[in-house]
């Protein structure tokens, strides 16, 4: 149905305005208010949109998402720690031009001829030393598709059939070699900032007094998912029943510690049809999800007053392991992590107090 819609909004706009530039088309075809009205959900999915460019490797069309990336989560058997760029807290338009340059390197073409040399191989990597190898050892080999995995955090170990690059393999450069990705908690303040610009108001200097920043500081190496749960006044408290939510509230998932461990985004909620649309940026997905992207909870448009910790929801969001072999994410999916360790809290929803008149204002272009 998707499709037809497509065919007939380009057949539309063809015959009606025969004379229409390819840039012109290409910009109102791809403009988020041909689906989002020109209000909160907009201007968010503008921001998420940031996170994302389109590329061709090897002869295909990739489209490239900002990978995952935190400095603290694989080092632990490693020798020396490493320094992710900006802490996994710098914005897309900062990091994309760095991403670019990693593909545009001679060792990134050296790993793009490997994966298309026709064999199969096991792809090793060093995270610290900011290196990869390839393995055709058949023992290996044969671990690797028995299910036995030899990788460790710091070294992880990805199959390769040598038939070329595929948009995963580009993600696990990026990750492991460049250094380059955002973290849960760094793609929500870059949304929520967005948000901010649009409506007028830096939000790095409203929060400042919250945050601690100095004038010349980046307040985004500030803001982390503990900054989201703190008790600090500028943070709201949002009772959880679907009814209260609005776009730019943020979710906030608790690990076994009882410190929240990750958060997300709210972009959307149909009421009319029963989906909540969130955004986040983690490794903890299926292999052609890591980094940031787009998650969805179905409800029953009859009953907005549910929580989201119900289990009758339906949360779609799969967790699997970072790279295939290591070890899995203890839940399932989004929903049952939502519901997790309910006896310090669970999961939560908050929302930034200074961005109330922004997102009031932005709300009435929006479009349910």
């Amino acid at each position: 149905m998707k499709k037809k819609l497509a065919l007939c909004a380009i057949l539309t706009l063809f015959f009606l305005h025969p004379g229409i530039s390819d840039t012109d088309y290409l910009a109102w075809f791809s403009d988020p208010a041909r689906i989002w009205g020109n209000g909160i959900e907009k201007v968010i999915e503008e921001a998420y949109r940031a996170c994302f460019i389109t590329r061709i490797i090897d002869g295909k069309v990739m489209n490239i998402r900002m990978p995952f990336n935190e400095s603290n989560e694989r080092d632990l058997l490693a020798d020396t720690g490493w320094e992710i760029i900006d802490g996994g807290k710098g914005s897309p338009s900062a990091l994309w031009p760095v991403i670019k340059g990693i593909l545009d390197s001679d060792d990134f073409e050296g790993y793009v001829k490997t994966l298309g040399n026709g064999r199969e191989q096991v792809i090793i990597f060093d995270i610290p030393g900011k290196s990869w190898r390839s393995s055709r050892d058949m023992f290996d080999i044969a671990r690797m598709k028995a299910g036995s995995y030899r990788g460790l955090p710091h070294q992880p170990y990805v199959f390769a059939t040598g038939r070329g690059i595929e948009e995963t393999d580009v993600y696990n450069y990026l990750y492991c070699i460049g250094y380059a990705g955002i973290d849960c908690s760094g793609f929500v303040w870059h949304v929520l900032s967005y948000v901010a610009r649009q409506g007028g108001l830096d939000l790095g200097y409203a929060l400042r007094g919250s945050l601690g920043t100095t004038r010349n500081s980046n307040p985004a190496a500030y803001v982390g998912t503990s900054f989201f749960n703190s008790k600090s006044p500028q943070i709201a408290a949002v009772a959880d029943s679907i009814k209260n939510l609005r776009p730019a509230d943020i979710i906030l998932f608790r690990g076994s510690n009882g410190q929240m461990a990750h958060s997300a985004i709210i972009q959307s909620i149909n009421f009319r049809t029963g989906v909540i649309r969130y955004l986040q940026s983690t490794d903890e997905a299926p292999l052609d999800e890591r980094g940031v992207h787009e998650s969805f909870i179905y409800f029953d448009p009859e009953e907005p007053g549910i929580s989201l910790s119900d289990p009758r929801l339906r949360w779609t969001q799969q967790r699997q392991a970072p790279f295939p072999g290591e070890k899995a994410s203890p839940f399932s999916d989004d929903g049952k992590r939502y519901r997790a360790y309910k006896e310090l809290g669970g999961g939560r929803v908050v929302r930034l107090i200074p961005l109330t008149q922004v997102i009031n204002k932005l709300r009435k272009g929006s479009r349910e």
